[in-house]
């Protein structure tokens, strides 16, 4: 599925979430892509209904009918409103074969309410660095330590490469911020991640750093363990019997709070007025953190 190609239209581009379950706001989503080409073993997409029976790579190309669905639902609220583009794909990953962006990126720059915030792990930013962007749009970029990256992303941009689109996007003032997820507990993963994170800080001017463990459905997972084996290092530390209202699998609260409270103890030397978030969390989790 990830070597077809499909165009045609989504009629319902424009979303608002609806999670329930967790302590993740809902928020505004917008989709000129769907699925991705991209081959991470974790891939949570891979499982959701629509691409686990249709498994290819799509484009829409109704985009007059996308931003007036986003103008109409800003301007309604009247105030400053996100809309992602990440939530369903990649967000720049087939940017240099559509040029989308020369698109979105003046249009969110002129609108007076309308944000973007596009979440990626592609490298490839060469439009954006000439576009009018007036800091309406944010560049959020989904990273791990190479060591991780190495083993379970495959056909994806390497950090060292993700780390310098950053840093070429704030040189030209887009709001820079990062998720760290899924963090997986490999060998040695507190100096891994340590180690990463220090590099991440010093890299790049973030905004904002989100952190998350592995949060995935059952059919993802069946897909994850037939690429990686059920014993990997994913799987064997997934507590089965942890779901949350949203039906995800997750791993223990214990192994998630040790492994946040690692990682937040050098952001805060470093850098201790970066704001920090938590993706797909408990309330409790949040507090005890």
């Amino acid at each position: 599925g990830k070597s077809t190609l499909v165009f045609g239209e989504h009629k319902s581009a424009v979303r608002r979430s609806d999670e329930k379950g967790n302590a993740c706001p809902n928020y505004w989503h917008f989709s000129p892509y769907g699925f991705c080409f991209y081959g991470c073993k974790y891939c949570y997409l891979a499982g959701t209904p629509s691409f686990w029976h249709s498994p290819a790579v799509r484009i829409y190309l109704n985009l007059e009918e996308i931003l007036s669905e986003i103008d109409h639902a800003a301007s309604r609220l009247a105030q400053p409103l996100a809309f992602y583009l990440g939530k369903l794909q990649d967000g720049l990953a087939l940017d240099p074969l559509t040029a989308y962006s020369t698109i979105f990126v003046p249009f969110f720059a002129r609108h007076k309410f309308a944000r973007q915030v596009i979440l990626t792990k592609s490298a490839e930013v060469e439009r954006l660095l000439n576009l009018e962007h007036n800091q309406h749009t944010i560049i959020s970029w989904s990273v791990n330590p190479p060591e991780v990256s190495g083993r379970f992303e495959e056909n994806v941009p390497g950090i060292d490469d993700r780390l310098q689109a950053m840093k070429k996007c704030a040189e030209k003032g887009y709001p820079i911020r990062a998720v760290m997820m899924p963090i997986i507990p490999v060998e040695n993963w507190q100096k891994i991640y340590a180690d990463f994170v220090q590099k991440l800080l010093i890299s790049v001017p973030l905004q904002r750093l989100t952190l998350g463990g592995i949060c995935i459905y059952q059919n993802a997972r069946k897909l994850m363990d037939i690429k990686l084996g059920k014993g990997n290092d994913i799987s064997r530390n997934i507590d089965s019997h942890t779901r949350l209202g949203d039906g995800r699998v997750r791993y223990s609260e214990s192994l998630r709070l040790k492994m946040y409270s690692h990682i937040i103890k050098p952001i805060y030397e470093i850098k201790p007025a970066l704001e920090l978030a938590l993706c797909l969390e408990e309330a409790s989790v949040w507090n005890a953190l």
